[in-house]
């Protein structure tokens, strides 16, 4: 549908609100976050108005390009995985009767009141030797004794992917609602299985969808900070551990501030890459 271009200045007045609440609670906040991270840093936690560059240097080293590397590769991984899982689960949700949706999205609702440090705790708990559920598979005789699956990469994804994965879901569900239900039927009728008609036809029906729940869930996950620390070695710590480590432990503010700038600009950076590839593929199709 073709939208006509604003004429007057009353037809500009919707987009006033969104551009104030913009300003006021990003550009403001991120201007200030820029000018600290030149700011030069003075014994005991105090610094002083200047324009230096020696925190931005200071971050360009071999250390923390591996932790940047590891945080892109942790909240890539944990994008991919809540989508994949929450993709079918909320597909089939939308085939089940009204009351059953409502009392899944209830259940999921609920998940949502749990704190970070409930759900890093809860996993340790289970992840653990003593009280895990590695005790459980030792009854069935799946395992000959306990053992700790914690610390390490597997139990970082893991309590990650659980505290994005209803998030995802909420977000697909209003998309996925929405699609033709007959979608699936019609490819049935043209000879194609159950499962390819749900690849060929139903997920290329949503892939925009799909696009910006992956952002979402990428976003969400480059900005934990709890979970790493609760689950993972130091060496599984996200560039946010290092940056929370930096402004309130060591009250290095400016050396804060960049990192932080630098990880607003990476973000920002991938999720315009992928809104422009996105929107070359369509303009191809």
């Amino acid at each position: 549908m073709r939208r006509d271009k604003p004429h007057s200045l009353a037809d500009l007045a919707p987009l006033i609100f969104p551009a104030l609440m913009l300003l006021v609670f990003f550009v403001i906040p991120f201007g200030i976050m820029i000018a600290v991270s030149f700011f030069q840093r003075e014994q005991g936690g105090f610094y002083t108005t200047d324009f230096v560059l020696d925190n931005y240097q200071r971050f360009l080293s071999f250390f923390f390009g591996r932790v940047l590397g590891f945080s892109l590769l942790l909240a890539a991984c944990v994008a991919v995985c809540c989508v994949v899982l929450a993709y079918p689960f909320t597909y089939f949700l939308t085939c089940r009767a009204r009351s059953v949706q409502i009392a899944w999205l209830v259940a999921l609702l609920s998940v949502l009141s749990l704190s970070e440090v409930i759900i890093g705790f809860a996993w340790s708990t289970l992840f653990s030797r003593t009280a895990g559920i590695t005790n459980l598979l030792t009854a069935l005789g799946l395992m000959e004794q306990p053992t700790a699956l914690l610390p390490g990469f597997g139990a970082v994804l893991t309590g990650m992917v659980y505290q994005a994965l209803p998030y995802t879901i909420l977000v697909l569900y209003p998309a996925l609602i929405r699609l033709e239900p007959t979608l699936l039927e019609a490819s049935r009728t043209l000879g194609a299985s159950p499962l390819r008609g749900f690849f060929d036809v139903v997920i290329p029906a949503s892939r925009n969808t799909i696009v910006a729940t992956l952002i979402m869930v990428f976003v969400f996950a480059l900005g934990s900070y709890l979970l790493p620390q609760i689950l993972g070695r130091p060496q599984h710590w996200t560039l946010s551990v290092l940056i929370t480590d930096q402004a309130i432990y060591q009250s290095n503010m400016p050396f804060a501030a960049a990192m932080a700038v630098f990880l607003v600009l990476i973000s920002l950076a991938l999720v315009g890459l992928t809104l422009l590839v996105g929107g070359r593929r369509e303009l191809q199709a």
